[in-house]
């Protein structure tokens, strides 16, 4: 049983300073088109592998996951590990294990045809179906050793026990349909509040055992500086699915949420250490549908008083007005932000989002605003 329909909508405002956070194809920062003028994009993607790495530095091993072409070498070592077994056996055990996915071989040897997200412990738990057979394994010729184990439940064993990442961000096997899981998390490109053009900057290295009077090297690098508006929503029903552990479910989404706010994208970071905290994250916990609020800033930010301010009250507005015209009625709706407490923004977000809180406190509230399972049984 899973909690009824339920979405946690994140709202972000972010302002970067130079910076080149998600290059495009002549390595220039990403842009986009809206609302007539070019906008500072970074991509879902960007920001979703940024969150996932955030994941990775305060997961256990066993909680963690990969995605990868590589899943024989990856059992292999795991193989390896655990068995005692030297590496030719360990990965012809491997990759007689896998062969009962079908999976579609890549052009490098040992190499699936495209990429696999599983979690290290469902690795763990196909090793485990065969762990005790291990002696008599290694005493097999390469056909016996595929009749043995061909089959295996191993499709079975990766749809089980999903980690978090996998849980949040879905997984897609084209040609293995039964592998698929649907993602309980969307995130949108970030978009710039207001109009940004595409600066360059020009530099120079010296060698420093060379001739001081000239560079030893020269290039240019664009970059821009631009508020973001970042939006992400989490269906906690889906999760709760994924997951198959309620509990899970619901400390997945606070991970998530301090994830996607306090991650960057790392994009040319040593040469812009471009490192900011977000000036305002709202949460809206909702049971009719996401909305993404990004329709505030159609209309580009024009302000000498400051982009982000204008910009906060801009959501703040565009939040109360969708609010009251849609008659909506969230569960749930909370803010953290660094605005001047006595300026007329703070107050316009205050009256939108509910009283300012420590990025701890909204974390607090909103896990426990989460419906839980008995509430809707």
């Amino acid at each position: 049983m899973t909690s009824a329909r339920t979405y946690i909508d994140l709202h972000v405002l972010h302002t970067v300073p130079p910076a080149n956070l998600n290059r495009d194809d002549n390595g220039d920062p990403k842009e986009a088109f809206f609302g007539g003028v070019r906008r500072s994009r970074v991509s879902s993607q960007a920001w979703k592998r940024a969150t996932r790495a955030f994941f990775a530095e305060r997961n256990p091993d066993g909680d963690r996951a990969t995605r990868t072409k590589k899943i024989a070498e990856q059992l292999t070592r795991r193989l390896a590990e655990r068995a005692s077994l030297d590496a030719e056996t360990a990965a012809r055990i491997a990759t007689s294990a896998l062969q009962p996915l079908n999976i579609k071989p890549g052009k490098k040897a040992g190499e699936t045809a495209y990429l696999l997200f599983f979690g290290h412990a469902q690795l763990d738990a196909v090793i485990d179906l065969f762990l005790a057979d291990v002696a008599e394994l290694c005493e097999l010729g390469d056909e016996d050793l595929a009749a043995r184990l061909k089959d295996l439940p191993v499709q079975e064993t990766l749809n089980q026990g999903h980690p978090l990442d996998v849980g949040l961000f879905g997984r897609m096997v084209a040609d293995i349909p039964a592998l698929n899981v649907d993602a309980a998390t969307q995130v949108a490109h970030a978009l710039s509040t207001h109009a940004v053009e595409l600066e360059m900057d020009y530099y120079t290295a010296v060698d420093d055992e060379g001739d001081s009077t000239g560079a030893g090297m020269i290039g240019t690098v664009g970059f821009n500086s631009a508020t973001l508006y970042r939006y992400a929503t989490v269906g906690l029903h889906q999760l709760e699915t994924n997951l198959a552990d309620p509990a899970a479910a619901r400390d997945g989404i606070r991970l998530f949420t301090e994830a996607f706010a306090r991650s960057m994208p790392t994009g040319k970071e040593n040469s812009f250490a471009h490192h900011t905290h977000p000036t305002l994250v709202a949460v809206v916990i909702r049971r009719d549908q996401p909305v993404n609020l990004v329709s505030a800033f159609e209309s580009p930010v024009a302000s000498t008083s400051g982009i982000a301010a204008t910009s906060a009250r801009r959501l703040a507005e565009e939040h109360s007005r969708s609010v009251a015209q849609w008659g909506d009625s969230p569960l749930f709706t909370g803010v953290c932000h660094t605005l001047d407490p006595d300026s007329p923004e703070a107050g316009m977000v205050g009256k939108a989002f509910g009283d300012n809180r420590t990025f701890a406190e909204l974390l607090d509230a909103m896990q426990a605003h989460l419906p839980t399972v008995q509430e809707v049984a």
